[in-house]
C-alpha cells in the first residue's frame, strides 16, 4: 500500500505505439500464455470424464491483436511499428518455449532402463547435440535439450534474441511451430506409450497446447487503415502510373469495374522509380513489412486487413490491391495471404452492408479469392461510431438487423460468415455482460464461430488476474457454444416485436440526432459541459482522440465522446432517445406496453439492451450532471440543452421501470446494486473536485498542478465507474 501511495499514476509523456504493445504483451505473460493452455486442459479432462477415457481436442479459442497494426487515424503506426511488434510478440512467446522446456527438462528425468521409449523418441534423443554422459540414460532430458537448442537458435534467427540460458551446442532452427509442436507430440506419445501417461499430462500437455495456439508469432496482428485514405492511395497510385484516369472523380460502378481489372492482372501500380506522397508511401511500406513478416513468421502472424468506414464495394477491392502491391495477393494463382475485412460503422453502413456484401460476392474473382480462404469472409461490426451516429437503441437495433440481412446474403452465396463484433468497454461502445451478447444474438449469427474485441480498461479488468482470465475465456467459449446450438435461446422472433423495434428506433434515432447534430450549438455545450478537452491531454494512448483536426462530433473518435460523458455522469450514449421513443409509440398505441413487458421476457435481444440500459441509468447522476452543465459558459445554451437531457434523463428511466416491472432500478441486480451504493459515496467529491479544478483551468489558471489534479480525478472517476469507455 506505501508503494502505491509513492507511485506515480500519471504519465508524463504520451505513450509510444511501442509501449502500447509492450503493455499488451504484459497480459500473455500473466495470463494468456499459461491459462489459455489450461482451460483447454480443464475442457478436456471434463469431456475425458464424460467419455471415460483421455480426450484431445482441437484449439478452437485464440487471440488477436492489432496494436502495432492499426494506422486508422494513427500516424504513428508505421512499416517499422508493424516489424517491432511482431519481433516483440515472436521473442517473447519464443521466451516462454524455452522457459518451459528448462522446467520440462527438470521434471522429465526417466530412465531408459526402468521404462521403454517409443523408436520416435530413440531417433529424437539421437539427433540432440546433447552427449554429457550424465544424461546419457535420460532419453527425455536429452531429447529436450535439442529441443531447447532448436528453440534457441529460432529465437536468434526470428527475433536476434540471445536464450538466457545457453544451449548445449549450435542447431538447425525450427522452419514453423508446427516442427516444434511435432517434436513435443514425441514426447507425449512415448510417454502416453509406457506408462507414464499421467506426466505427459503435466507441463507437457500445456506447452504442446501453447505451441499450437500461439506458433511463433504468439497473436495474429490485424492491419486497420480507414477507407478515405486507401481512396486518397489508390487515386496517387492510378495518377503516377499514367492511367489517364481522375479515380477520386469516378462514381462507384466505374471504381469496381476499374478496381476489378488492376486485380486481375500481375502488373503493379508501384514502381520503386517513381515518388508518392508521405501518406502513400507510407501505406506502401506497411504492405510490403506484412508481406516479408509472413515469410518470417509464417502466414498465420497477419490474418487479416480490417477497412474502417467500409460504405461500398469499391472500399474493399481497393485494399485487396493495396495487398497486391505487397505481395500479398497473387492474381495468377488467385492466391490471398489474408482476410479482407470490411467495418460497417455507421448506422447508413450498416443499412447497405448487405447490398454491398451481396455485390462483392457476385464479383467472379473476388468470389475465388474467398473460396481459397476456405470459403469463409469475415465482416467487422462497429458498435461505437453506430452509436455515435445513431444513438444507443437505433445502433442495437440496426446491428441486429445488419447481421440479419447477412446471414441471407451469404446463405445465397454459399459463403460462411464470420462476424467480428467490435465491442467496446461501456454500454455506448456496446459494452455490457459478454455472456448474454452472445446469447442475444440472432438465429445463426453465431454458428460456432464469432470474434469479440476486448477494449480498454476491459483488459485489465478482465485479463489482469490469471484466474479470472480464465474464467473470462470460459464464459466466451460456452456462450458460443450454446448460441451455436440454438433453442431455447433463439426462438424464432415475432413480426410485432421487430415492427415495435422498427418504430421505436426510428423515434430514438430523430430525437438523438436532433440533439446531437441538428441542435445549435451543441458542439460547444458537448466540449463546455465535460472534460473532453482534458480528456485529450492525457498521456493514455499514442492515438489522437480524434480521426483528423477537425473539432466535428463527427470525426471525434467513439472512446472520448463515450468517456467525456460518463466523466460528467451523464451517460447520454447509453440512453438518449429511449424514453422519448416509448412515450411516442405508447401514445398512439394504448396496448403497447404490454407487448414491450412481452418483448422483455421472451426476446434476449431486447432484455439484454433494456438490462445495460438500467446499469448506465443506475451510474447516472442528474444532480451532478447539473454542475457540469454550469461550465458552460453561455447561460441561454445552457438553459436551452440541459432540461432537455434531464427530461430525456427521467423518461427513460419510467419507460424502463414500467416495462421491466421493477420499483427501481437495478432492482434485479442486486450483487451491482450493492457495489454502485458502497462505491460512489467515494466517487462523487471527485466529480465536485473535478468540476473546480476545471472551472479555475479554464478560468486561466495554467498551472501544471491544476492540471495535474483534473487528471488525476479523470483516473479516480473512471476506475470508480468501470465500464466507463
Amino acid at each position: 500500500m506505501l508503494a502505491l501511495w509513492q507511485t506515480s499514476v500519471l504519465r508524463r509523456v504520451r505513450l509510444t505505439v511501442s509501449d502500447e504493445i509492450a503493455n499488451g504483451l504484459s497480459y500473455y505473460d500473466s495470463t494468456f500464455l499459461t491459462e489459455v493452455p489450461r482451460f483447454y486442459a480443464s475442457l478436456e479432462d471434463l469431456l475425458g470424464a464424460e467419455a471415460d477415457k483421455d480426450t484431445e481436442i482441437a484449439s478452437f479459442l485464440r487471440l488477436g491483436t492489432w496494436i502495432g497494426g492499426d494506422r486508422d487515424g494513427n500516424p504513428a503506426v508505421t512499416a517499422e511499428t508493424l516489424s517491432e511488434a511482431l519481433r516483440m510478440q515472436s521473442a517473447r512467446v519464443l521466451r516462454f518455449y524455452l522457459e518451459q522446456i528448462h522446467e520440462l527438462g527438470g521434471e522429465l528425468s526417466i530412465c531408459d532402463r526402468l521404462v521403454h521409449i517409443s523408436p520416435e523418441l530413440q531417433a529424437l534423443t539421437a539427433s540432440s547435440p546433447d552427449r554429457a554422459p550424465q544424461r546419457e540414460e535420460e532419453p527425455y532430458r536429452r531429447a529436450l535439450t535439442g529441443i531447447y537448442a532448436r528453440v534457441a537458435a529460432t529465437a536468434r534467427v526470428l527475433d536476434q534474441e540471445e536464450a538466457m540460458r545457453h544451449a548445449v551446442a549450435d542447431a538447425e532452427p525450427y522452419s514453423s511451430a508446427g516442427d516444434l509442436k511435432h517434436d513435443l507430440d514425441i514426447l507425449h506419445r512415448s510417454l502416453c506409450a509406457n506408462g507414464s501417461a499421467l506426466l505427459a499430462r503435466g507441463r507437457l500437455r500445456n506447452l504442446r497446447r501453447a505451441a499450437d495456439v500461439f506458433g511463433f508469432h504468439l497473436a495474429p496482428l490485424d492491419l486497420r487503415q480507414n477507407s478515405d485514405v486507401q481512396e486518397r492511395v489508390l487515386a496517387e497510385l492510378l495518377r503516377a502510373a499514367g492511367s489517364g484516369v481522375d479515380y477520386a472523380a469516378m462514381d462507384e460502378p466505374a471504381r469496381i469495374a476499374l478496381l476489378s481489372v488492376e486485380l486481375a492482372t500481375p502488373r503493379l501500380l508501384s514502381s520503386p522509380y517513381l515518388s508518392y506522397s508521405a501518406e502513400t508511401a507510407s501505406e506502401l511500406a506497411i504492405f510490403r513489412a506484412a508481406h516479408v513478416a509472413q515469410e518470417r513468421y509464417g502466414k498465420d502472424c497477419i490474418a487479416s486487413c480490417i477497412v474502417s468506414k467500409t460504405n461500398g464495394v469499391s472500399d474493399i477491392l481497393e485494399a485487396a490491391l493495396l495487398l497486391k502491391e505487397g505481395g500479398l495477393l497473387r492474381p495468377q494463382q488467385q492466391d490471398l495471404d489474408v482476410d479482407v475485412v470490411p467495418l460497417f460503422e455507421t448506422i447508413q453502413d450498416l443499412n447497405n452492408c448487405g447490398r454491398v456484401m451481396d455485390q462483392l460476392l457476385s464479383l467472379p474473382f473476388y468470389r475465388t479469392l474467398v473460396e481459397r480462404r476456405r470459403r469463409t469472409q469475415e465482416v467487422m461490426l462497429g458498435y461505437s461510431d453506430s452509436n455515435k451516429d445513431g444513438g444507443f437503441l437505433t445502433s442495437g437495433w440496426d446491428l441486429y438487423k445488419a447481421e440479419i440481412e447477412m446471414l441471407d446474403v451469404f446463405r445465397r452465396h454459399a459463403v460462411r460468415l464470420r462476424l467480428f463484433h467490435g465491442r467496446g468497454g461501456s454500454v455506448g461502445r456496446g459494452g455490457g455482460p459478454s455472456f448474454e451478447a452472445i446469447l442475444a444474438q440472432p438465429e445463426g449469427a453465431v454458428d460456432g464461430q464469432i470474434r469479440i474485441t476486448e477494449q480498454g480498461e476491459v483488459i485489465a479488468s478482465k485479463y489482469a488476474n490469471p484466474e479470472l482470465g480464465r474464467r473470462n475465456l470460459e464464459i466466451l467459449a460456452a456462450a458460443t457454444v450454446e448460441a451455436s446450438w440454438g433453442a431455447p435461446f433463439n426462438t424464432p422472433v415475432r413480426d410485432a416485436y421487430k415492427e415495435a423495434m422498427e418504430r421505436l428506433s426510428a423515434l430514438a434515432f430523430r430525437a438523438y440526432r436532433d440533439l446531437v447534430y441538428e441542435t445549435p450549438g451543441f458542439e460547444r455545450y458537448f466540449r463546455e459541459s465535460t472534460v473532453i478537452g482534458e480528456i485529450a491531454e492525457l498521456n493514455i494512448g499514442s492515438r489522437p482522440a480524434s480521426r483528423t483536426a477537425s473539432a466535428r462530433i463527427e470525426d471525434l473518435r467513439a472512446i472520448p465522446w463515450v468517456f467525456s460523458w460518463a466523466q460528467c455522469r451523464l451517460m447520454l450514449p447509453g440512453w438518449y432517445g429511449f424514453g422519448s421513443a416509448v412515450r411516442d409509440w405508447l401514445a398512439g398505441n394504448p396496448a403497447g406496453l404490454a407487448l414491450l413487458r412481452e418483448m422483455n421476457a421472451d426476446w434476449p435481444f431486447f432484455r439484454t439492451l433494456l438490462s445495460n440500459m438500467d446499469m448506465v441509468l443506475a451510474k447516472t447522476d442528474i444532480a451532478i450532471a447539473s454542475r457540469y452543465a454550469e461550465l458552460v459558459t453561455d447561460a441561454a445554451l445552457r438553459d436551452s440543452i440541459f432540461p432537455r437531457l434531464r427530461t430525456e434523463w427521467q423518461a427513460s428511466i419510467d419507460a424502463l421501470l414500467a416495462i421491466t416491472g421493477q420499483t427501481s432500478l437495478l432492482e434485479e441486480n442486486a450483487l451491482l446494486a450493492r457495489s454502485i451504493r458502497n462505491r460512489f459515496p467515494y466517487l462523487d467529491p471527485l466529480n465536485h473536485l473535478q468540476i473546480e479544478l476545471t472551472e479555475r483551468y479554464r478560468a486561466g489558471r495554467d498551472e501544471e498542478r491544476l492540471k495535474r489534479g483534473i487528471h488525476l480525478t479523470i483516473n479516480g472517476i473512471a476506475a470508480g465507474l468501470r465500464n466507463s469507455g
